[in-house]
């Protein structure tokens, strides 16, 4: 049997197959999730309903697919921005 394959070379494998663009979307995926505030353990002062609910999959989810959003709307701006240049130089 082969050597079980680690994340990180899933991940490079995944990486080179893609192409610029989808790499550009990645990276500011990367940078839209290292901009968010670092999870903290909640103080005993935090209202434990409210930590509950905003901890739930419902709002993970929604909260990740509003980066998604987010990083999408600039990957079509970058390419009007580029459609754009390519009419000036033509």
């Amino acid at each position: 049997m082969g050597k079980p394959v680690s994340q990180r070379q899933l991940l490079a494998v995944k990486l080179e197959a893609l192409n610029e663009s989808e790499v550009c979307e990645v990276l500011d995926y990367i940078s839209t999730m290292e901009s968010r505030p670092a999870r903290t353990a909640p103080s005993a002062g935090d209202d434990e309903v409210l930590t509950a609910l905003a901890d739930a999959r419902e709002n993970r989810r929604a909260r990740q697919a509003f980066e998604w959003e987010v990083v999408r709307r600039k990957a079509e701006k970058r390419a009007a921005a580029k459609g754009v240049r390519a009419d000036l130089n033509a």
